[in-house]
């Protein structure tokens, strides 16, 4: 019999479960200290990758044949089949046969992806769930406060992400940060066969109705959105026309502001919780990295769209290089604010077990972590008020 190649028969030595060893390539910078001997690898398993870690009690390729690039896996991920290169996966996190998961993707705690889902750039908070054949890119998901009480994308559901000029400057907010991250607020379902052509902010309790695409925001909590036929088939339409380009950078900014907020929290909440758990850690690593390559694709997509929509509005065009300039300056002072050291104290000591502490925060801290991610929120939101100024 061959000989197994190196990194392999380091893992099986350690109680990885590799059942059929010979279909299982592990590169040669994939380090064996970073995969929990309570893994399993299924055939067709492929791991790549020197930052790869996989925590205890993971499955990787139990439906289908997995590659698994440069990711960071917590306790009982279960990535059934497919594709996954440079994203984050925390505990209980899951993702079905046939999925395309890129980089700057962070599937939190048992968030999941059932078949055939296509993400990049994608945020999904604690129990966000969503559906088979899906393309769901640039797009940041919370609300629910438990797998049986939360947000849903139904089956055959597309986020339009790129536009007719060739700009990315249309990522989505479903839910925000600042009531997001303490898991108490109302779910949001976006109904399948349906899609949303971003930039687009929806609040919590939002319900899209199946079948119809959303052109909107829907900031009115426990309302449902229905689209219906125009009447018109075509209408004029000009390549190149940028429309209602401050609304456009608004949202924008909202969106920058609420990746800086979710790492702030990463930083001064998530962290103490880790303790020494090496793999823990890792997640940590990866996510907070993660989300500093979020932030700076956000503000290179939002560079990009500026150039095409220069030229469309007099007001817009005078203000924008100032805009960028306090984008700029927002993105180096690197927050502000923090979650307030007593919050994160208090929170260390409570276990660490992330969704049950944030379950267990009382009212005054819940309320403090609000107000210093908004407030982190708004330290870019007010990059627009040149805009404001000018007009």
């Amino acid at each position: 019999m061959t000989e197994l190649p190196s990194p392999l028969q380091a893992l099986i030595r350690k109680g990885v479960a590799v059942p059929h060893p010979e279909s299982v390539y592990v590169a040669p910078e994939v380090n064996p200290d970073r995969i929990h001997s309570g893994a399993t690898l299924h055939p067709g398993t492929r791991l790549l990758g020197a930052s790869l870690s996989i925590g205890p009690d993971c499955e990787i390729g139990g439906e289908t044949p997995a590659t698994v690039d440069g990711c960071q896996l917590g306790a009982k991920v279960s990535l059934k089949g497919g594709y996954f290169k440079g994203a984050v996966f925390l505990d209980g996190a899951g993702a079905g046969s046939a999925a395309h998961v890129r980089p700057g993707c962070l599937l939190e705690e048992q968030a999941g992806i059932a078949h055939a889902v296509g993400l990049k750039q994608t945020i999904l908070f604690p129990f966000v769930t969503l559906g088979s054949l899906i393309n769901f890119c640039d797009v940041l998901m919370a609300g629910g406060t438990s797998r049986k009480n939360h947000s849903e994308v139904g089956s055959s559901f597309i986020h339009f992400n790129f536009t007719p000029h060739g700009d990315k400057a249309t990522a989505s907010l479903i839910g925000e940060v600042a009531r997001g991250v303490l898991l108490d607020q109302p779910p949001i379902f976006l109904g399948g066969q349906g899609g949303i052509v971003g930039p687009v902010e929806m609040t919590y309790g939002v319900v899209q109705a199946a079948g119809g695409v959303c052109r909107r925001d829907l900031p009115e909590p426990d309302h449902l959105y229905q689209s219906a036929p125009s009447g018109e088939r075509y209408k004029p339409y000009r390549m190149g026309a940028v429309r209602e380009p401050a609304a456009k950078l608004e949202k924008n900014l909202r969106y920058l502001g609420n990746l800086s907020a979710l790492r702030l929290w990463y930083r001064n909440f998530r962290r103490p919780l880790a303790g020494t758990d090496p793999f823990r850690l890792a997640c940590l690593d990866g996510a907070e990295a993660l989300l500093e390559g979020a932030l700076k694709e956000r503000r290179k997509r939002l560079a990009a769209w500026g150039e095409i929509a220069v030229g469309a509005d007099a007001e817009f065009d005078a203000a924008w290089p100032g805009v960028m300039e306090a984008v700029d300056a927002a993105l180096e002072a690197e927050g502000d604010g923090a979650v307030p050291a007593e919050v994160a104290g208090r929170a260390s000591g409570a276990g660490s077990d992330y969704v049950e502490t944030v379950r267990g925060l009382a009212a005054a801290d819940r309320e403090a972590i609000t107000t210093t991610l908004q407030h982190e929120i708004n330290r870019f939101a007010r990059a627009a008020d040149l805009l404001n100024q000018e007009t």
